[in-house]
């Protein structure tokens, strides 16, 4: 009675099927299964039967009718309660897909404190639940987090709780949380588990609570307890768990510590009924008890909506049914304790440690999530709100010792495209990472607009990436991956703006084929399509040329450029020079973890007093810059550098561009071509590059790759 992943329902099916072919069949529910509890008596049960049916003795005793002279009882459970163990028989295991026939009906309320469905007054279970306080309302978190943990609920039961005296309230529980021995409560273990397990079950906002009066009579349960609620959500549907809790003075146990999920289709703000069949299993439910049908948005042990909706909960009959067996079916205690094994003291210290271990969690938790909320409105700059993207001071070093990023600090401005430079190992994917909260840097910030960035970071939704390649569930269709992607957000749909991103991914016919079809180039696009989905204000991208033809390359620069237009902000990691030189209107330089240099392309490869000289083949580049060094521009020369690989001399000089000319082939150059201005290759190479004594140790640096 303990299994949430093998329900009792699983049982009695395949009980009446081995029935209805004739196969004689004993059911017995025990205290145990996937989610703890205790075994029955292998004495009592197991040995029995096999010496009935698998030895020469038991057959010959019973003849050729191999249902005459069953060990066991053709249904039995445990049944907890004060005083000790009781079992009920049954002829038959009952129906748990079905309400039980003349079901006892208990009244439901609205729990104390709570405003939700009407009393158990109104005769008519409509009316009753449109009366009173109105509905309650259930907040679903987007992502479902944080969830309601249900499964801890048997905390309390585990150390014998399920039976208490105390302030009026009778004695009673259910053998699924007892651990079969029914013992007295009321210790301080008990309440410290009870009150642990239920704090994490009802999270605040996200539940609803229906009590019942004390009960006049004792009622033994066998089944499945039965409610209907009336559900109404923003959503086209709506999903909830719903369980049954003991009420005691030191707060609700659960019996079952299982929740029953129910998701129904719904109209948005159109309500539904539905009828609920609560956990099942034997509750013992004493005269002067109280229970609680608890009702929550979340539960961390199934996936839960992903997006942010909201729930109006009520009762649509104001009453818990209850399958109540006669008296005549329940047994007294059995002498010498068997059936059931009682747990121990050793058991119960442990149950108690670990309820103090949950309860220390969820406070450090809370307190964590606290003090992170408040550092984020201590972090925030107001003074940066229309500022997209600010980069101040970012180190991070690797526990080899290696610093991959090394106080690494610049701005991205709104309708900026901005390249990301460096060769391999230059720290361009380490600050990306950072940039979205993927890895923590050891000291700077992030700012996207003012709000300071790390995972889960509420603004990292107004950014978009790609970083280190795009990922895709292979089975799914390019359009189902985005689509999965953009419900994953829990945003509405109608932000994403799925039309424009399929029109970057350009994939015709191939968007509605599975992904592990798709070439590198085309995962790519798909990739950057995903990045723009609800066209966030700013947009990142790791490479986003890897696999792309230069038709397509050539095509994603006026998307890019167009993007940034609207105002939004574009930041480009690339190796290809001359894309970010065409693509980009500001560049980052970075080299060894830092940045050597930053500013608009405009600027870096401005031609004001800047001269490119191509040599022809039949000089010697290094003479003529000796000789050019030491000729006739004199101190108006102010800047001069070879490019032995290219072939050119760039000159920054106030002369005339004709001097410069003159003086370059007085000094034996063979010049091919002149230009104005410089190419961003040239920057790159020279800032990045000017260490270098020559051309092979440049080359090998610009070949070294540090995968980080």
């Amino acid at each position: 009675m303990r299994d949430s992943f093998v329900g009792l329902d699983q049982a009695g099916a395949t009980a009446r099927q081995l029935a209805a072919n004739g196969t004689p069949v004993a059911v017995r529910w025990f205290d145990g299964g996937h989610d703890g509890g205790t075994e029955p008596n292998d004495a009592e049960t197991l040995i029995p039967w096999f010496q009935r049916y698998l030895t020469d003795q038991g057959r010959q005793q019973a003849g050729g009718d191999l249902r005459a002279g069953m060990p066991l009882p053709a249904f039995s459970a445990p049944l907890a309660a004060q005083g000790g163990d009781r079992e009920v028989r049954l002829a038959a295991p009952p129906r748990l897909d079905q309400a039980a026939a003349g079901a006892t009906r208990v009244a439901l309320a609205p729990a104390a404190g709570q405003g939700s469905a009407a009393g158990p007054g109104s005769a008519d279970g409509a009316a009753g639940a449109g009366s009173g306080r109105g509905p309650a309302r259930l907040l679903s978190p987007p992502g479902g987090d944080p969830a309601a943990m249900s499964n801890l609920g048997a905390l309390g039961g585990a150390l014998g709780g399920e039976s208490s005296s105390r302030s009026g309230d009778a004695g009673s529980g259910g053998s699924g949380g007892s651990g079969g021995s029914g013992g007295s409560g009321g210790s301080g273990v008990v309440d410290l588990a009870a009150t642990a397990a239920y704090s994490l079950a009802a999270l605040p906002g996200q539940h609803a609570a229906f009590d019942t009066a004390q009960l006049t009579d004792r009622l033994d349960v066998v089944g499945a307890p039965r409610v209907r609620l009336r559900l109404t959500s923003t959503a086209r549907d709506a999903t909830v768990f719903v369980s049954l809790w003991r009420v005691t003075p030191s707060g609700p146990v659960s019996p079952r510590s299982q929740v029953v999920p129910v998701r129904v289709a719904t109209t948005p703000g159109v309500p539904v009924e539905v009828d609920v069949a609560l956990p099942a299993g034997t509750y013992a439910m004493a005269a002067g008890s109280r229970w609680r049908v608890l009702v929550s948005s979340t539960d961390a042990g199934f996936a839960a909506p992903t997006d942010a909706r909201a729930y109006a909960v009520e009762l649509a009959d104001a009453g818990l049914a209850l399958p109540v067996v006669p008296a005549e079916a329940v047994t007294d205690p059995r002498a010498g304790g068997g059936g059931i094994r009682s747990v121990d003291r050793e058991v119960g210290w442990a149950a108690s440690g670990l309820a103090a271990l949950v309860l220390a969690v969820s406070v450090l938790a809370a307190l964590a999530a606290w003090r992170r909320r408040r550092g984020d409105r201590r972090d925030t700059r107001a003074e940066d709100a229309d500022v997209p993207l600010a980069v101040d001071h970012l180190v991070k070093t690797y526990k080899d010792g290696h610093r991959a990023v090394d106080d690494v600090s610049w701005r991205a401005e709104a309708g900026q495209v901005v390249g990301l430079l460096g060769p391999n190992g230059a720290g361009k994917t380490t600050t990306m990472r950072m940039l979205v909260g993927l890895i923590r840097p050891d000291s700077g910030a992030v700012h996207v607009l003012g709000q300071p960035v790390h995972a889960g970071s509420p603004v990292l939704d107004r950014v978009g990436a790609l970083i280190e390649g795009p990922g895709f569930l292979p089975h799914l269709t390019g359009r189902q991956n985005l689509d999965a992607y953009w419900r994953a957000t829990g945003r509405d749909p109608s932000e994403a703006h799925i039309d424009e991103a399929l029109d970057v991914a350009a994939l015709g016919d191939a968007l509605d084929r599975p992904v592990r079809t798709y070439s590198q180039g085309m995962r790519q696009r798909l990739g950057i399509a995903q990045a723009m989905l609800g066209r966030p204000e700013v947009l990142l991208l790791d490479e986003p040329t890897n696999g792309l033809d230069p038709p397509q390359i050539a095509a994603m620069r006026p998307i890019l450029l167009d993007y940034a237009r609207t105002g939004r902000t574009v930041v480009v990691s690339s190796h290809l020079l001359s894309e970010v030189e065409q693509t980009c209107t500001h560049v980052v330089v970075m080299h060894r973890g830092r940045v050597v240099t930053a500013g608009s392309v405009t600027d870096l490869t401005s031609g004001d007093g800047t001269t490119v000289v191509t040599l022809g083949p039949g000089c010697d580049p290094a003479a003529v810059e000796d000789a050019v060094r030491s000729g006739r521009l004199g101190p108006s020369l102010h800047e001069l550098r070879l490019d032995r690989h290219a072939h050119t001399l760039t000159l920054v000089s106030d002369a005339p561009r004709g001097e410069i000319v003159a003086a370059v082939v007085a000094a034996g150059g063979d010049v091919d071509s002149v230009a104005p201005r410089r190419r961003l290759e040239e920057v790159f190479l020279g800032v990045i590059g000017g260490d270098q004594p020559d051309e092979r140790t440049r080359m090998d640096s610009l070949r070294q790759v540090r995968a980080r």
